[in-house]
């Protein structure tokens, strides 16, 4: 079993940025794809960004140039750099590694308001 932990949440104002990491325990972390979510109250969770174990990014539209996803599979952690935060953005934040049926972080929250 992987464990996963967040951190690097919190309260934000709109333009500005957070880092979030996710730390997973195991020796196997490379070789899952590694992805962030996020859920908003009220609506269904969405795929945020992801990144294969070479490192091929994916993201949604409405963070596509704002939010990088990054992985140090030495270290076997994750990242999302989230800059230019909008309101929009506010949500519970959680780490997945390995699919929708694979590992879950806890979720971190992330509120973007001034």
């Amino acid at each position: 079993q992987v464990q996963l932990v967040e951190s690097g949440g919190g309260l934000v104002q709109p333009g500005g940025s957070l880092r979030l990491s996710c730390a997973a325990s195991g020796r196997r972390f490379s070789i899952y794809v590694m992805a962030w979510y996020r859920q908003a109250p009220g609506k269904q969770r969405e795929l945020v960004a992801d990144i294969t174990t070479i490192g091929m990014t994916n993201y949604a539209d409405s963070v596509k140039g704002r939010f990088t996803i990054s992985r140090d599979n030495a270290k076997n952690t994750g990242y999302l750099q989230m800059n230019s935060l909008k309101p929009e953005d506010t949500a519970v934040y959680s780490c997945n590694l390995g699919g929708l049926h694979g590992y879950w972080g806890q979720g971190t929250q992330v509120t973007v308001s001034s």
